[in-house]
């Protein structure tokens, strides 16, 4: 696997987690701005509407006052999340585990940070028709993310699919793939797939490297041909002085 590409793939769910922290910001800036000062809007008529609420438990107003366990519990699984997104393989077939691991880390940042710096969560959304607990777009990520995460674990990926050290394995010995069992061709099989545009990505990457370095190499060839050429000038102009 191309370390360039795994960087690349990294970088780019950070700046996903980012964006998606910095929206959380915004609508909690917005709701402590509006509502605290205003009061609730009424959006649908007894369904739904938004409420200003500082809520000092976890998600959906559970667990009051346990300010330190939570930022504790934050921090060690953002660092889980974190961790889990640098390992995991870059290849299309894992982008919804990607994706459900943003909205974790970035649902985990923006309560997290409420913590720290209030003391409290800002919570906003309120479902008046079931009256269900006051909640806001951090709460939204998580759930939404562990939702699919169910899905994807019981429909989707199989369990040879997040044995990370087996999949590393398997791609790093690759040639041992041929003389396996009928029944380990048929679970490898679409890891051979993968392994074989890597490969080619990786010779393609490689091809342009050699261009880039021929052409560097011819740069420095021509430049030195100049200077031989100005100094054999500079050398003829002194002998016809003399």
């Amino acid at each position: 696997m191309s370390k360039k590409k795994r960087i690349i793939y990294f970088t780019a769910d950070i700046l996903i987690a980012l964006v998606l922290f910095g929206i959380d910001r915004v609508t909690k800036t917005i709701a402590r701005g509006t509502l605290m000062v205003n009061g609730p809007k009424e959006l649908i008529r007894g369904i739904f509407e938004l409420q200003y609420l500082e809520n000092r438990g976890a998600a959906f107003g559970m667990l009051q006052d346990q300010r330190i366990l939570f930022i504790i519990v934050g921090v060690v699984f953002m660092a889980l999340m974190l961790c889990a997104l640098a390992f995991l393989p870059a290849t299309e077939k894992y982008r919804a585990l990607r994706i459900c691991l943003c909205l974790l880390i970035a649902g985990a940042a923006g309560n997290l940070y409420d913590r720290i710096t209030l003391n409290y969560v800002i919570d906003f959304f309120y479902i008046s028709y079931i009256n269900f607990p006051v909640f806001n777009v951090a709460d939204v990520y998580v759930t939404t993310a562990t939702a699919v995460l169910v899905i994807l674990l019981l429909f989707f990926y199989r369990e040879e699919d997040l044995d990370l050290k087996k999949v590393y394995a398997v791609r790093v010995h690759s040639s041992m793939i041929g003389n396996a069992t009928d029944k380990e061709e048929e679970i490898n099989g679409e890891i051979k797939e993968e392994i074989k545009e890597e490969i080619k990505e990786e010779k393609e990457e490689e091809k342009e490297e050699d261009i880039e370095e021929k052409e560097e190499k011819e740069d420095k060839e021509d430049k030195q041909d100049k200077e031989d050429i100005e100094d054999k000038k500079e050398k003829e102009e002194v002998k016809d002085e003399r």
